[in-house]
Order: structure tokens, then C-alpha cells, then sequence
């Protein structure tokens, strides 16, 4: 085999690249990373002042802005060449409050995405993520410890949606899928879900976190559907996966650098929202948990079961929020309804 790997083909065609089509998700002239360094650390410097200002009770706060340009070229085998320029900007807040001589307490904001500065000065400033991470601190400080047992759980917009990236979303990329140890291997057309439930990853959405012109094997991004009304409709798929399964690339590839070899991985994954006014939901719990903010998670994608910490959330006592909850830890499983 190395003998015929050395002598190489019996003929060589030359050809030449034609630059591959792609979207325009986040056009910008000047990267954050090209701005100046007391600009973006003048960031930091407000979301200080901001969260201290909030509260006497706050008394330490940590804030970081980082920023990265990624300048990805793809040469395929089928003569396309695409080329992306990638910025990423994001920002972070953490707060600890005291109340006297009780523990402190602890809440964290943030965002970013494929922004100019501009972003962090016009749209999501610092005192905007400050001011959160501090409020968050202050309503831990009157938290009672969360109840045990089995209770129905309603999930806030916005930070909530990392349950369904990890105990849905990871379970649906193809590359487990075709090995079989993903617990909805083998399950599309069936249904997996409330009928209230439709699934998207699109990576196509302007200028945010997960969106991509262009994937790492030079695939144009595009939504997919991967749940519609509870029912499973397909896979992320990357080109070697999509090969293996007999269907087509989601745009979803991803490798970590060109030494690395492509996996098919998600990009904003989200679910519709429904037709049932949010506060009706709430009262239609008699006894339950709102989440609004989640910490850390982790999912056996084999199995489904998921463990995820809510660092803010209230309890439902007849239809109404009431006392705020600290320590609240939700265990389930993604596939089972």
C-alpha cells in the first residue's frame, strides 16, 4: 500500500477553483479585534462600576471581554474554494452579594455574537450585563433551598434553551447516529416529542453566535428542521456522515482546525415558539418551578438523561410565582414525553 501511495496516480488532471457561493451573515469592515485595546478594555472598566453600583450588597464582581478573527479557507475536492472571515466578540459578568454574615451569592450575564464593537456600545452595553449579573446576585439573597421530587417545570426564554442544545440537540448530530449510540438513533419519522414541539438549527441567522456563511468543509449553512410538531425529521449530517446515511450535508461540519477531521455539530438550535400566552402556562401549574437562568449541564446521549443546575429560578404555587429558589438541580430525559 505504501508502494502505491508513493507512485501516485497513473495520470494527473490539472484544474482550476471556482469560488463557491455563500451567504453574507456578518458583513463588517472592521473587526472588534481591530479596534483599540482601550476601547474594549473601557468595556470591562463599566461593567465594574455598573454591578457595584447596583447594589451596596454586591462586593466583588469579575468582567471579561474577549474577542478572535478566524480566517478559514476550504479547498474541495470538487473544485470549490470558499473563504470566510469569522469575528467573534463576547462579553460576561459575574456578581457576588452578601447580606451580613450570610453566604454570598452568585449571578452571571452575558452575550456577544459576530459583532462590530458597536454591539457592546449601542445594543447590549456593559451596564446591561452588569446590572443583570447583579440582580441575579441580590434575588439569590433572599432564595429559599429548592424542594425535592417530581414537579412540573416551566423553562424561561433566552438561557433556558441550553437544556434543549444538550439534551436534544447533541443527540440529533449524524455522526452518532449512524454508530447507533444516540437514543434517537434510528427513530426519524417517529415521534419523539409533545406535538408542540418543532426543533430548528439555522445557521443562517445574521450576525449571531452559532451562524456560519460558510461550514468547515465549505457547505453553505441552511435551517434545518429537525423536530416538527414532536415528530423526528432528520439529522445534522457533515459530508462524511451524510455519505454513510444516504442523504445530503445540513451544512452543519465542524472541525477544530484543518488537522482535525469534521464532525457534525450544531449551530442555533432553538425551538418554535407556540401559540400559549407565557403567563397562562404559569397558571396553569398549581405547584412547580420557573427557570429563568441556567449554570452547567451534562447529558448521556446513549441513555437521554440529562442534569442541568438552574441558578435562578421561582416556585409556581397555585398559578403564581412566588419564592425565589436556590440549589434547584432538574433531572429527566430528552426522548421520553
Amino acid at each position: 500500500m505504501a508502494a502505491c501511495i508513493a507512485r501516485g496516480p497513473a495520470t494527473i488532471v490539472k484544474t482550476g477553483f471556482e469560488e463557491a457561493v455563500r451567504h453574507n451573515l456578518y458583513p463588517m469592515l472592521t473587526a472588534p479585534n481591530e479596534m483599540g485595546l482601550h476601547e474594549r478594555v473601557d468595556l470591562v472598566k463599566r461593567a465594574d462600576a455598573a454591578a457595584r453600583a447596583y447594589d451596596s450588597r454586591v462586593f466583588l464582581v469579575q468582567a471579561m471581554y474577549a474577542d478572535s478573527l478566524r480566517q478559514v479557507l476550504v479547498a474541495t475536492s470538487e473544485g470549490r474554494l470558499s473563504f470566510d472571515r469569522q469575528p467573534m466578540a463576547r462579553m460576561s459578568v459575574s456578581a457576588l452579594a452578601r447580606d451580613g454574615e450570610g453566604d454570598p451569592q452568585h449571578g452571571h450575564s452575558g452575550g456577544g455574537g459576530r459583532v462590530t464593537l458597536d454591539f457592546f456600545l449601542n445594543e447590549k452595553t456593559p451596564e446591561f450585563y452588569a446590572r443583570e449579573a447583579a440582580r441575579q446576585a441580590i434575588v439569590q439573597l433572599g432564595a429559599v433551598d429548592a424542594p425535592a421530587g417530581e414537579m412540573t417545570v416551566v423553562l424561561g426564554p433566552g438561557w433556558p434553551g441550553i437544556l434543549l442544545h444538550e439534551a436534544v440537540g447533541h443527540g440529533l448530530e449524524a455522526d452518532f447516529n449512524r454508530k447507533g449510540v444516540s437514543a434517537f438513533s434510528n427513530r426519524i419519522g417517529q415521534s419523539v416529542a409533545s406535538p408542540l414541539c418543532t426543533v430548528i438549527d439555522d445557521g443562517t441567522i445574521g450576525s449571531r453566535r452559532g451562524s456560519l456563511n460558510v461550514d468547515d468543509e465549505g457547505v453553505s449553512t441552511r435551517q434545518n428542521v429537525l423536530i416538527e410538531n414532536g415528530v423526528l425529521r432528520g439529522y445534522l449530517q457533515d459530508k462524511l456522515s451524510s455519505r454513510l446515511t444516504r442523504s445530503e450535508s445540513t451544512g452543519s461540519g465542524r472541525r477544530e482546525s484543518y488537522q482535525h477531521i469534521p464532525m457534525p455539530r450544531m449551530t442555533n438550535t432553538y425551538m418554535l415558539a407556540g401559540e400559549s400566552d407565557p403567563e397562562e402556562i404559569i397558571r396553569s401549574v398549581p405547584k412547580g418551578l420557573y427557570c429563568t437562568t441556567f449554570g452547567g449541564g451534562q447529558v448521556d446521549i446513549t441513555s437521554g438523561n440529562f442534569v442541568f443546575s438552574a441558578t435562578e429560578s421561582y416556585l409556581i404555587e397555585n398559578g403564581r410565582l412566588t419564592a425565589p429558589v436556590r440549589g434547584a438541580s432538574l433531572i429527566g430525559n430528552g426522548p421520553k414525553r
